[in-house]
Parts: structure tokens; C-alpha cells; sequence
């Protein structure tokens, strides 16, 4: 690894991302590469691969390259990494956790579950938030919905903004949104958002009618009919006999 380093890495070289670091790395290895071997003057470092390569073992799993930490999530629901910090949903707050972190992304993982995935920032005192992992905290507090740190700044579809701007105007228009985002968690954000669109072009912009709107869009419809197999279709179908009950009764029922 120290040879490595220093062939490669001494100076320290900078890219604007990471196509430019793998397309230099490239160039450098096949440089390397035509270099004599220290230990066999003979031949190059290529010659020498090319024949330990045939009884080298391929890689069945593919190498997820990060650093694992464990953490423990904030009441407020964050991780802190690199002295930014991430949002992580809200059941998990004040829990352990496992954080990994590559170059891109960051995942938390909980349960033997990735509950949290984000795009990593290399700056200082960054706040990255998902939204949706505090939507429990509007179910409770749909007030949070106006000035909540999370929601200020979400980047909703438009139709979805507009029927959110209609709603807030409204007393208690706060929580009909929210109700319109619990079941968007549900059935998807798309169907919340094809919902808004028909609200708002027939003029109708309440929640029942948009949830309405959401169900239509996302009920599976009735059942296809079965096709019965031949082996169970009924060779003899039953009469319509009802004498057979008086048969049953004998002398005892009254015509």
C-alpha cells in the first residue's frame, strides 16, 4: 500500500469528480505497468500479471467499498458525519445505528435494513434532510407543516405545492394536507401528484375529493375471472326439487 501510495497519490492530486479521478487512475496504471518488476528485471510489471493472472480467483461478490460506523441517532432524528449531519426516520431517534460511509452515498442502516440513503457533502455544518422520514411528526403536529425545519424548503411536484399553498389558506388546512401526504407514503407521490393536477383543473381543491382522486388512481380493480380447469366443471348439475324438504318432514308439515 505505501508503494502504491506513492506512485500514485504523491503529490496529491485533485479532480472535479470521480470519472476525472478513475480516467487518471487508468492512465497511471498502464504507466506503471511498462515498469520494470523489482523483482524480476527481466520483464515488466504487465508480464508478470498476465501470468500470475490465470490462477488468480475472480471476485464473486462485488466489493461495496465504505466505512462503517456506529452511531447513535439524535433526538432529532440525525447522524452526524464530517461534521454534517443527516436526517435518519423518525422511529429510529435516540437508537444505534450503523452508518456507511463512501464517497457517495451515505447509508444508515438499521434492523438489517437501509432505512436512510443520501448523496454525501464534503462541506462543514451542512443540514441534509429527507422530509418524509418526519411525516409521523405531522401526524402529530401538522402545525410543523408552516415553519418545521424539514418542510420549509421541500421540493414538492408543482400541482402538489399549489393544492398545499390552497390548503394552508383554509383553518385546519394544515392538517387535510398532511392527511394528503400520509397517503402518498402509501400509494406513491405520483398519484398524489396526478390527483392536485385533477383538482386543480376542475376547480375542487378539498382533500376527500384529491384522496378520492388518489384511491381511483391506485385501486387495483376487480378481480380477472377465473378460467375452471376441465376436471371440475359439473357433469350433473342438481334439480330444483322442493318436495324433497316435505319428503323430509313426513306428516307433520301443514300445505
Amino acid at each position: 500500500m505505501g508503494n502504491v501510495r506513492e506512485w500514485l497519490f504523491t503529490p496529491l492530486a485533485r479532480f472535479s469528480n470521480l470519472v476525472e479521478l478513475n480516467d487518471w487512475l487508468a492512465i497511471r496504471c498502464r504507466e506503471l505497468a511498462q515498469r520494470k518488476h523489482p523483482c524480476h528485471r527481466g520483464r515488466t510489471i504487465n508480464e508478470c500479471f498476465q501470468e500470475e493472472q490465470r490462477v488468480l480467483r475472480p471476485i464473486i461478490a462485488p466489493f461495496e467499498g465504505y466505512v462503517e460506523q456506529m452511531m447513535r441517532v439524535s433526538n432529532t432524528s440525525l447522524v452526524h458525519v464530517d461534521r454534517n449531519r443527516y436526517s435518519v426516520p423518525v422511529r429510529f431517534a435516540r437508537q444505534a445505528v450503523s452508518v456507511h460511509i463512501s464517497a457517495n452515498p451515505i447509508q444508515v442502516v438499521a434492523q438489517a435494513q437501509v432505512v436512510a440513503t443520501h448523496q454525501r457533502v464534503f462541506g462543514r455544518d451542512q443540514l441534509i434532510c429527507d422530509p418524509w422520514h418526519y411525516l409521523p411528526v405531522l401526524e402529530k403536529k401538522p402545525g410543523a407543516l408552516r415553519n418545521g425545519v424539514p418542510f420549509v424548503e421541500w421540493d414538492l411536484p408543482l400541482p402538489i405545492q399549489a393544492v398545499r399553498k390552497c390548503l394552508l389558506k383554509r383553518p385546519k388546512g394544515d392538517r387535510a394536507f398532511v392527511e394528503l401526504l400520509l397517503l402518498a407514503q402509501k400509494v406513491g407521490l405520483e398519484a398524489l401528484t396526478v390527483a392536485c393536477e385533477c383538482a386543480l383543473e376542475a376547480g375542487t381543491v378539498t382533500a376527500p375529493i384529491i384522496m378520492n382522486e388518489m384511491r381511483r388512481l391506485t385501486d387495483p380493480g376487480p378481480p380477472t375471472s377465473l378460467e375452471w380447469p376441465d376436471g371440475i366443471v359439473l357433469t350433473l348439475e342438481p334439480l330444483a326439487d322442493c318436495q324433497r324438504y316435505d319428503h323430509l318432514l313426513g306428516e307433520t308439515h301443514a300445505h
